[in-house]
């Protein structure tokens, strides 16, 4: 098997497509990229940007390139030495435009009798015989059909006719009684749908690969890149939401001759893959948080505590497990209520279980899982767990909960089957993108895949996370930006320093809410910790994220009914960033104070992440500063050119300072380009501790294979701003074994007694390799 050193994720679509890309692979092998890794690339619904509603999964979208654009870029990266890795989307489809998707189409005209009524998650039984489409403005809206061309119509969206449905001149109402498909209005979507789906999003389907011909209708295009040489790896879009996601990944070993595999698995703290899960790990949410956790002052905890306490005007913080046990309900009781009922209806109803209370048992369970998923028989504590919790929390549902567990526990029943399916989608929606925009004391905490409660992380609880990952997931990936994050890596590290400088962040929250006030306290640090992290921004992109981010805590607005006077008075803040002088220069002036110490948090939380076990990922455009905030905010379009150019200059010899973004990118280049080509300088994991009164403000490791060392040795620093008010390195040191050089300066230091404050004197990072 063909394993990655490194990988470079690229956003591929209309706007950027595989032969665009494959114009940059001379670029990557300069910066020291080991393998392309490229969003998904199937043909998905026209103007899709992200390409994760996949319509066609037989070829490669034309308007992304088509096929003759995967095989422009898999020739120009095999030139360039590259490997090739694709993120593909098994657990659903895009049904937006049924015209679109020849499945869809012909499941809509033919029903049960369809091909692939097999393929997709329905519950013909609930629905009359009938495929419920919440398409409607309501259910009224049913008088505004159209018999179009052999088609129904509603506004633009398309249906196909029934064979022998429709007579010329007859009623549109009355020809849409007879097809197999029922449209309703959209807020029946929440009780009344009777298809599995992704989350909450109506619009992609969810299908059935456990069956199958399902699996190889929709890899037949899959297996033919690797059969044809064209790509080298996959990543695994939400397996969570498969029956059998071990068996899945067994068959696409299979299909891809043991290929390399990666899996978007969210693992809470001290959960681990399965065993039986066939993959070299997942896609790195989990080393993302013990990286931004190095940079987080753990004595910050109780002020800023105290801050969120009185901001929500109350005696204490926020009680996160309180909070998202109540956000998954509002999930499990709202949008994804539908789910629940379809599970509720798996069981018999009696006397002692009625429908309702196993519905209310079976969602309570869920807000009690603590993991997104079991994986029958693995989890299986964690789901007994979960039901003795949920009894303790419901007393009065203990019957119907002693009844479900055994239910529950049958990995072959439909009703144990679908759970699994059912909880990570309460537990994304519910704690993603519900609690984490509510629970606000410092959003570096709050990003996808980490448990915002663990406040801070030790340099020796690191590194025994990175020896762990070592020995158990070496080819496991590790990021610091997605296309999925809330916030960006340098957005990040700079909101970190708030755990540095508590004391102004209180006074400027304080300030921006004389002068500009948002009526929601916890949102209100939610806005001014993104604007401050992500400053300078445009006025479009920080009001675009505000929106979203009020709609998604859903306090005080929502999606689906927004409350038009708080978001004028949300709007208004942001404006009055742009055009209120005194909120303008309160802004500039805590950016000022903190930007340095972001900027130290930025560097070394890259070199950390770049030379820690596992392989390391670098998001589009991330090897310059890049302070985005959630989607579409972070995938915007890269300017490639000036990359490329700026590399050259750094290879010509061009100096760069810490505070300007050329250091990211040289400390980007060397970092990638020495994991390619010395590879044996990373084969271990020792920790190594400083000594004096700064120790701990360094954390390094020595990637050597022997407990000796003898690798590359990585040198970052940690809350810079502390360090700097203490007086600096002093007289701290470290001992190398051997004469090492560092990477990124060219110096070079003897073994034995070496004091950071001349290492670390121009950048707050160094990367030393042994000399000889």
């Amino acid at each position: 098997m063909r394993t990655p050193v490194s990988t470079y994720r690229l956003q591929i679509r209309p706007s950027f497509t595989l032969q665009d890309a494959a114009a940059l692979m001379g670029y990557l092998r300069e910066l020291g990229v080991d393998w392309v890794y490229l969003s998904p690339i199937l043909t998905a619904e026209e103007g899709s940007d992200h390409g994760y509603d996949v319509t066609d999964p037989s070829t490669v979208d034309a308007s992304r390139g088509g096929a003759e654009g995967l095989v422009a870029l898999s020739k120009a990266a095999r030139e360039a030495g590259l490997g090739v890795l694709v993120d593909i989307v098994p657990n659903h489809m895009g049904v937006a435009s049924p015209p679109q998707n020849a499945w869809w189409w012909s499941l809509l005209k033919e029903g049960k009798a369809s091909r692939y009524a097999e393929a997709f998650d329905v519950d013909w039984d609930f629905g009359g015989g009938k495929l419920r489409l919440p398409v409607l403005g309501s259910d009224a809206d049913v008088d505004k059909l159209e018999v179009v061309d052999g088609e129904l119509r509603y506004f633009d969206h398309r249906f196909p006719l029934a064979e022998g449905s429709y007579t010329a001149g007859e009623n549109a109402r009355d020809v849409h009684a007879r097809q197999h498909y029922e449209l309703v209005g959209w807020r029946r979507a929440d009780d009344e749908l009777n298809y599995r789906r992704f989350f909450a999003v109506s619009t992609l389907a969810g299908i059935r690969v456990e069956v199958p011909w399902v699996f190889e209708e929709a890899h037949a295009e899959i297996a033919r890149w690797f059969h044809d040489g064209l790509v080298d790896g996959l990543r695994i879009d939400h397996p969570d939401g498969l029956a059998d996601p071990a068996g899945y990944l067994e068959r696409l070993k299979e299909i891809t001759s043991g290929s390399y595999l990666l899996v978007e698995k969210i693992l809470e703290p001290g959960e681990e893959l399965p065993e039986n899960f066939d993959c070299e790990g997942t896609t790195g949410y989990d080393a993302l948080a013990d990286v931004d956790r190095l940079f987080v002052d753990p004595d910050a905890e109780v002020q800023l505590d105290a801050l969120d306490a009185r901001l929500r005007g109350a005696g204490s913080a926020a009680d996160y497990q309180a909070m998202i046990h109540g956000t998954k309900r509002r999930i499990t009781d709202g949008i994804l209520h539908s789910e629940i009922l379809r599970l509720a209806r798996l069981v018999a109803e009696s006397p002692e279980l009625s429908n309702p209370a196993v519905a209310d048992a079976l969602a309570e369970i869920i807000a009690s899982f603590h993991v997104y998923r079991s994986y029958l028989p693995y989890g299986k504590d964690t789901l007994v767990d979960a039901v003795e919790r949920a009894a303790r929390s419901r007393p009065e549902l203990a019957q119907v909960l002693k009844a479900l567990l055994p239910l529950l526990l049958d990995a072959g029943g439909e009703l144990g089957r679908r759970f699994q399916q059912t909880s990570g989608m309460v537990m994304a929606k519910g704690v993603e993108d519900t609690a984490f925009f509510r629970y606000t004391r410092l959003g570096t905490l709050t990003e996808v895949g980490a448990d915002p409660t663990e406040f801070a992380l030790s340099t020796a609880g690191f590194h025994e996370r990175m020896a762990r990952r070592q020995a158990l997931l070496p080819l496991s990936m590790t990021t610091l930006t997605t296309h999925d994050t809330k916030r960006s890596e340098d957005t990040r590290a700079r909101i970190s320093v708030i755990s540095e400088a508590v004391p102004e962040w209180k006074a400027f929250v304080d300030r921006m809410q004389e002068l500009a006030p948002i009526p929601d306290g916890p949102l209100a640090v939610l806005v001014w910790q993104a604007i401050a992290g992500a400053w300078p921004a445009s006025r479009e992109r920080l009001q675009g994220y505000v929106i979203k981010a009020a709609r998604e805590a859903g306090n005080s607005t929502n999606w689906t009914e927004p409350n038009e006077a708080f978001e004028a008075k949300l709007a208004s803040a942001v404006d009055a960033v742009f055009d209120v002088p005194e909120v303008t220069s309160a802004l500039e002036e805590f950016v000022a104070l903190v930007d340095p110490y972001g900027t130290s948090n930025s560097l070394s939380a890259k070199i950390v992440q770049l030379t820690m076990p596992g392989i390391p990922d670098v998001y589009q455009g991330t090897e310059f500063w890049d302070r985005s905030l959630t989607d579409p905010d972070n995938r915007r379009a890269v300017d490639f050119a000036r990359r490329r150019a700026a590399l050259a200059a750094l290879d010509a010899g061009v100096q760069t300072e810490a505070p300007d973004e050329l250091a990211k990118l040289l400390l980007t280049s060397r970092a990638l380009r020495l994991r390619r080509d010395r590879p044996e300088l990373f084969r271990g994991y020792s920790p190594i501790d400083a000594e004096g009164p700064a120790a701990e403000h360094l954390i390094a490791f020595d990637r050597g294979a022997s407990a000796a060392g003898g690798g590359a040795i990585t040198l970052a620093t940690r809350l810079p701003r502390k360090l700097e008010r203490n007086g600096g390195w002093q007289d701290t040191f470290i001992r190398p074994g051997s004469a090492v050089q560092d990477e990124l300066t060219g110096n070079s230091y003897p073994s034995g007694v070496v004091d950071l404050a001349r290492l670390l004197q121009r950048y707050p990072v160094a990367l030393l390799v042994p000399i000889g």
